[in-house]
């Protein structure tokens, strides 16, 4: 990424021989960290590497056993993390270290809460409403909620939102897109941009490495404890150049198919579920899975997507709806009965929903046996090569299953999670953010091990708000949006910006509905808002007058060109009517954009020849209108 202004050579921060030591593992043995003002500076590493210990080093949550840091040329060697947030340096964690018992308000100023005098509330109500707007999300944080009532990713955007509520002049972002769709991540990518060219000093630390080349300047990688390439401009590096240094050797694509043909559409359908509801996030979610399918979830952090899966396996409540497995219904009221069903779920939080921390990693890993298991004993030997397998499949540490499992890295305490559902082998396996704050090695060793579940028969569900990850580990995706499932389609028809249209908030499409809403008052006929290939279209949203000639289309769906009822308008896409070989109806197709010059699709009026056809400059003008203003 470019910078709107040169690097500042001005050095903010410089860690040097930096050590830590947790009982036996050593977290970091020489670890070196150089900061500039006015740079995002990328710190990159496999879990595991020492990233999280040194953020966390420098903002003084744990001290440092040996090693030199000077800040601002003066040793810096705070004894809290109060000292360091009045010398303005600011951690977002990765893991969110929120007051769940307080509101998003008093969370966002909880630094300022425990300062002397009078604080004015209708002041930090307008500072975090302030703050929240830049990064796009002023209507979905109630400022006056309870932290303890928010989603994972609602949470990680309270930490940054405090964060950035403190004006620091070093922030370091650990993970902190873990949680976010492509669209917020622009959104928090460009809050970035502006803090580093007003000067500060920011570092970003993340397993996405096309996020890295997005917004960084230079990067430090690390491995095993130690850095390995430090303060490297990033203009000057490839992804396999970064793989290389973090894990010793190039592991070649993550989403690497070569083995995976698909699923036949005459494989049968394991998991069925049909309009669902769990008020008041999820309003109508319908989907089906064959077996040995991987369908991806899509839609923005928000969409109903976690809380849908939570009401499958009786997390919460129902309001209508039925679940079938193997056609048969089911009604699950608890997870102990998805579980005898053949379900189970990864959930996204891993911390809140599926880790024990007083317990080893092996007794985390026989949890869901534990709970499935009948009879005297705990009967683990009869996992027992099950298990195997998968710590081999997984790369779990064979000769670690006796440790606390908090003294691993969310990578290996992710895996673990997915081990222990996968040792009940089920018939349906839901994953919520599977990869959520994981490195790129173990995120191909989670796709190696979907991919073989799923050959063997397995119908595998990933919910994901990375785009790019759902695009290439699922064979179809359901797009829902504001609790509705909007769209079905096939992988392999959808791209990033498609599904980032696809997935938006219905509050947000719902301009171009009722531009076709008014269309068809004005002119009659039937509209349609789509996007087109070379040979397919993908309808978003479609109405019609009554009595309209049809064109074909469904919303939510693909159609071969062909298929539709205006094939040779869809061909030509030309500035004025066409019409179709059997002569009885025109079609005028016009590309719609933002005022940024974004693809927003196509917008097409259909109506019969006998009609008057409106002139159609007066259409294209009203098109250009509608979004000219963004």
């Amino acid at each position: 990424m470019t910078s709107e202004q040169p690097i500042s050579t001005d050095i903010v921060l410089e860690a040097r021989g930096v050590a830590k030591t947790f009982g036996k593992t050593r977290a970091l043995v020489d670890a070196q960290l150089e900061l500039r003002a006015g740079e995002v500076h990328g710190l990159l590493g496999a879990n595991g590497a020492g990233k999280s210990t040194l953020s966390r080093v420098i903002t003084c949550h744990i001290r440092r056993d040996a090693g030199e840091i000077t800040y601002r040329g003066a040793s810096f060697d705070a004894g809290s993390t109060r000292d360091a947030l009045r010398a303005g340096i600011a951690l977002v964690a990765q893991e969110t270290s929120l007051a769940p018992d307080m509101s998003v308000l008093e969370n966002i100023f909880l630094p300022e809460l425990g300062r002397a005098g009078r604080l004015s509330y209708g002041s930090l109500r307008r500072r975090a409403s302030d703050i929240l707007g830049r990064l796009g999300h002023e209507h979905a944080l109630p400022l006056d909620l309870e932290v303890r009532r928010l989603s994972a990713a609602q949470r990680q955007l309270v930490e940054i939102a405090k964060a950035l509520a403190l004006d620091a002049n070093l922030l370091i972002f650990d993970e902190p897109t873990a949680s976010l769709s492509p669209s917020e991540v622009e959104r928090l990518f460009d809050i970035m941009a502006r803090l580093r060219n007003d000067g500060r000093a920011l570092v970003f630390v993340s397993h996405r490495l096309e996020e890295v080349f997005a917004i960084t300047d230079r990067v430090t990688i690390m491995r095993e404890g130690r850095t390995v390439a430090s303060a490297l401009p990033t203009s000057s590096l490839t992804q396999s150049d970064i793989i290389r240094h973090m894990v010793g050797q190039d592991i070649g694509s993550v989403y690497a198919r070569a083995d995976r043909q698909g699923v036949s559409s005459d494989a049968p359908v394991v998991f069925e579920v049909s309009h669902l509801s769990a008020p008041p996030a999820v309003r109508d979610i319908s989907f089906s899975v064959r077996q040995g399918e991987i369908l991806g979830l899509g839609g923005l952090v928000g969409a109903g997507r976690s809380e849908a899966a939570e009401a499958i396996f009786g997390l919460r409540p129902r309001a209508k709806g039925t679940i079938k497995v193997d056609g048969r219904e089911i009604s699950p009221q608890k997870p102990a009965d998805a579980v005898r069903a053949g379900i189970g779920l990864v959930a996204e939080d891993r911390r809140v929903q599926s880790i024990v921390p007083d317990l080893t990693v092996r007794e985390n890993l026989l949890l869901a046996h534990i709970g499935q298991h009948k009879g005297f004993g705990l009967g683990y030997a009869a996992r027992n090569a099950r298990m195997k397998h998968l710590i081999q499949s997984l790369d779990l540490p064979a000769d670690r299953l006796d440790a606390n499992l908090l003294t691993f890295s969310g990578g290996m305490q992710q895996k673990v999670v997915i081990a222990r559902w996968l040792l009940l082998e089920p018939k349906i396996l839901i994953l919520d953010e599977p990869t959520k704050g994981v490195d790129i090695g173990t995120r191909a060793s989670i796709y190696a091990i979907l991919r073989e579940i799923a050959a063997g028969g397995v119908a595998v569900v990933v919910i994901s708000s990375d785009f790019e990850e759902l695009l290439g580990l699922s064979d179809r995706i359901v797009v829902v949006s504001d609790g509705l499932s909007i769209a079905d389609l096939p992988a392999s028809v959808l791209d990033e910006e498609k599904l980032t249209l696809l997935a938006a908030p219905r509050t947000s499409t719902a301009r171009n509905t009722d531009f076709l809403k008014q269309l068809t008052h004005d002119y009659g006929g039937a509209g349609v808002w789509a996007l087109l290939e070379q040979d397919e279209v993908i309808c978003l949203g479609a109405v019609q007058a009554k009595d309209a000639l049809e064109t074909g289309l469904q919303p939510g769906k693909a159609s071969a060109i062909g298929a539709t009822r205006i094939p040779v308008a869809l061909q030509q896409r030309a500035p004025h009517f066409v019409t179709e070989e059997a002569g009885d109806r025109a079609t005028l197709l016009l590309p719609m954009r933002s005022r940024r010059g974004n693809d927003l699709g196509w917008i097409g009026l259909t109506l019969p020849t006998s009609a008057d056809l409106p002139p159609p400059e007066l259409i294209a003008a009203r098109v250009a209108a509608l979004h000219a203003a963004d």
